[in-house]
């Protein structure tokens, strides 16, 4: 089993911001050596929100759809495996198993149009 990483350094490229529509959320899974680095970041118009991909109740993956994070209202994200609620700017949860727990943040900024780890 390959090792699962929480953080990674600033600076990686992670592509254009126009790839992840405004009110959505885009998996990235990132390959550094031998590990792998799991986040995934929602949108909210010029506004990124980056987080480590792990439930702080189970450490499961949030989504079991790629992309699936937000409520069907897009104002919450969700883990679709016990149905925790999180908030979209500072990821903690406001429902659910882990309630009080936060997301794991994955700092991530937007420059001249394009997405970077920070």
């Amino acid at each position: 089993m390959r090792e699962r990483l929480s953080e990674i350094r600033a600076g990686i490229a992670l592509g254009p911001l126009t790839q992840i529509p405004d009110g959505t959320a885009r998996n990235y899974v990132l390959k550094i050596g031998d590990a792998y680095f799991h986040g995934f970041i929602v949108r909210q118009g010029e506004d990124v929100f980056g987080y480590v991909d792990a439930c702080p109740h189970a450490g499961l993956p949030l989504a079991q759809e790629l992309d699936s994070y937000l409520t069907s209202g897009g104002d919450l994200i969700m883990c679709s495996w016990h149905g925790a609620l999180f908030k979209i700017n500072d990821g903690v949860c406001i429902g659910g198993p882990c309630a009080g727990a936060k997301l794991t943040p994955w700092h991530v900024i937007v420059r001249d149009g394009e997405l970077y780890t920070a």
